[in-house]
């Protein structure tokens, strides 16, 4: 079954994120996807390349090359794409339930601290559990934890 970690209270998603997969993939090697609307993925996607070059992290869109998405350790996906990469972690950025979650090891599901993204996180982890999986939830402290 997959493991659910719910992030809320983000104040600042993308900086959140961009922590979140940096230490994933420096500190564990993980691979993961990251979906969210285009707007959402444009922001990250420029905040990545905005890294200090000692902290960048490999990453290309799904749309991109076969060869280029295999090699990534991070894979950008809008979240009404019909196919996702095969990754063990999947991370939630979007407002809606992300497709076929239950196909990953893992989902990551980040809540911003606006009414509207509570309101829809909400809904999210109401549908998670009334299908019987545990959430351990992660309030904003500062710092990211994977």
């Amino acid at each position: 079954m997959t493991e659910i970690d719910g992030h809320y209270n983000m104040p600042d998603k993308t900086g959140y994120v961009c922590r979140l997969l940096r230490k994933a993939v420096s500190a564990h090697g993980a691979r993961l996807v990251v979906v969210a609307d285009a707007a959402a993925l444009e922001a990250l996607d420029l905040a990545l390349w905005k890294l200090a070059p000692s902290e960048f992290i490999a990453h290309c869109r799904s749309d991109d090359a076969p060869f280029i998405v295999e090699r990534s350790p991070v894979v950008l996906a809008d979240s009404a794409a019909d196919a996702l990469p095969d990754r063990p972690i999947l991370v939630n950025l979007g407002a809606g339930l992300p497709a076929r979650f239950e196909r990953f090891e893992r989902l990551i599901d980040i809540v911003g601290s606006d009414d509207a993204d509570r309101q829809a996180g909400r809904a999210r982890w109401r549908h998670y559990k009334d299908r019987g999986y545990a959430i351990r939830t992660h309030a904003y402290g500062g710092s990211a934890g994977a």
